[in-house]
C-alpha cells in the first residue's frame, strides 16, 4: 500500500475529532430496541439508506417480534414489507435463516460475540461491528462506504487500502475508547457534509481546519 501524504496517528485522532465536533451524535440513526432488532435493521440497511429502513421496520417489528416468529415467516409476506429498500429477495432469506440460526444455536438469543455473530447468515464484518458497538457497548470501528471514502479523502489510510486494511489502519490510530464515536461521526460526515457526489471539497476541509481541537 502507498503511504504518500498519509496523517499519522496524532493527526487522524484530531482529524476524527473536528468530525466529531461537527457531528456529535452518538447513536446510531436506525431505529432499534433489543439487540434482534438492531441485528435486523443494520442487515437490512445495506445499500440503502437508514430512513428508508426506519420505514419499513416498525411493521416488521411488531409482525415479527422475536426469532421463533421471523424463522416462520413466509418470504412473500415478509418481502412485500422490505419491497421499498430494494434487494429484497435476498435480504428476506438472510432474515428468515439468520432467525432459524438463532433459534437452533443460540437459544433465539443475539450473540454479543464478534465470532458467533459473524456466522449468522447476512451479517458480514462491518454488521457485527456496528451490532456490538452501537447495542452491546463493545468497542469497534465499522468500516462502510462513507467512512471508507473519507478515510481515504482525508489521508487517514492509503487510497489503495481495501476495507478491512482501513478499519485495522483506523483501530492503530484511535484510541479504543472512541471507536464507535468516531465511526459514528465520520459516517455523518460522509453522509451530510462531505458527501459522494460531486461538491465544494475545499469547504470540507476548511471546516474541518476550523473544528480542530486547539
Amino acid at each position: 500500500m502507498s503511504e504518500k501524504q498519509l496523517l499519522n496517528a496524532e493527526d487522524t485522532w484530531r482529524t476524527v475529532q473536528a468530525m466529531i465536533d461537527l457531528y456529535p451524535q452518538d447513536r446510531s440513526e436506525l431505529n432499534f430496541d433489543n439487540a434482534f432488532q438492531a441485528v435486523i435493521a443494520v442487515l437490512l440497511s445495506a445499500q440503502t439508506t437508514d430512513d428508508g429502513v426506519n420505514k419499513v421496520t416498525p411493521e416488521l417489528f411488531e409482525k415479527y417480534p422475536t426469532p421463533e416468529k421471523l424463522s416462520r415467516a413466509n418470504q412473500d409476506e415478509l418481502i412485500e414489507i422490505i419491497r421499498p429498500i430494494g434487494l429484497y429477495r435476498n435480504k428476506s432469506k438472510s432474515l428468515i435463516n439468520m432467525s432459524k440460526m438463532l433459534v437452533d444455536e443460540f437459544d433465539a438469543e443475539v450473540p454479543n460475540d464478534r465470532k458467533d455473530l459473524e456466522r449468522l447468515p447476512g451479517v458480514g464484518r462491518k454488521t457485527a461491528s456496528v451490532v456490538l458497538s452501537a447495542y452491546f457497548g463493545i468497542p469497534a470501528f465499522a468500516v462502510d462506504t462513507h467512512i471508507e471514502r473519507i478515510t481515504k479523502k482525508f489521508h487517514m489510510v492509503p487510497e489503495d487500502a481495501t476495507v478491512r486494511q482501513a478499519e485495522d489502519i483506523m483501530v492503530e490510530k484511535l484510541p479504543k475508547e472512541h471507536w464507535y464515536q468516531s465511526h459514528h461521526s465520520i459516517l455523518l460526515f460522509g453522509r451530510y457534509q462531505c458527501v459522494a457526489r460531486k461538491h465544494d471539497h475545499e469547504e470540507c476541509i476548511r471546516l474541518v481546519k476550523d473544528h480542530l481541537p486547539k
